[in-house]
């Protein structure tokens, strides 16, 4: 829309443009004016604020707009400048919505010499006097006692994030390694149970020739290493 068809009810277009300018790096960054707007008086008459767009021709700052901001005491007062910033379009080239890093994070991200801290508000964990009477091998009320817990262990919650994903993993019972296996892990002579409540679903592989040596399995997985596979 052409400047000379918006209505300037503060005859503030000038005053604008200037400040602007006067931000601008170049002159030639301020482009046409894209809209005025006022504040939200019930009565357009009464609007005592008032926001000047112009396109921004500003380098990587593809549809942005200076947003300069006016305002008035009354309805007679000549119109003050409040601010002058650089504000997105709605065709605007921004950065995508930020991520906190440790959301971002995948499997296998962390590399050697790398920390990952992990937070205090963590719902995988929970504190030592919580844990399961399965996953420890001490009583844990006994063991915070004697200072012989840990600080925090898994909750429940994260407990059952880990099943789900080592269930679902490539070393789960749906994978294609494990739908070729003559037999399941759990009947395996390699297979060692792991400890706690997860026992019965998880173990870790032992044999020097599977490609799962030394990796939890679950007990439901399996590989052409089993120990009882015959020709």
């Amino acid at each position: 829309m052409s400047s000379a068809k918006i209505e300037d009810k503060f005859s503030a277009l000038e005053l604008a443009r200037a400040a602007a300018l006067e931000d601008a790096p170049a002159p030639q960054q301020v482009g046409e004016l894209v809209s005025i707007s006022y504040d939200e008086a019930e009565d357009s008459e009464e609007a005592r604020i008032a926001t000047y767009l112009f396109e921004a021709n500003l380098t990587g700052y593809r549809g942005w707009r200076w947003a300069v901001t006016v305002s008035k005491v009354d309805k007679k007062s000549i119109a003050t400048l409040c601010d002058v910033v650089v504000l997105p379009g709605p065709d605007a080239l921004v950065p995508p919505k930020w991520i906190p890093y440790r959301d971002r994070l995948q499997p296998g991200d962390v590399g050697v010499g790398d920390i990952v801290p992990s937070s205090l508000d963590d719902t995988r964990l929970t504190t030592g006097e919580a844990a399961l009477p399965a996953d420890e091998e001490l009583d844990p009320g006994l063991a915070f006692e004697l200072g012989l817990g840990r600080t925090r262990v898994l909750s429940i919650e994260g407990r059952d994030q880990a099943a789900k994903r080592w269930h679902d993993g490539e070393r789960g019972p749906n994978s294609p390694m494990a739908q070729m296996a003559p037999k399941p892990c759990n009947s395996c002579g390699f297979f060692i149970p792991i400890a706690g409540s997860m026992r019965s679903a998880f173990g870790a592989c032992a044999n020097a020739i599977s490609p799962e040596d030394g990796r939890v399995v679950s007990a439901a997985h399996g590989c052409g290493a089993h120990s009882e596979a015959t020709f």
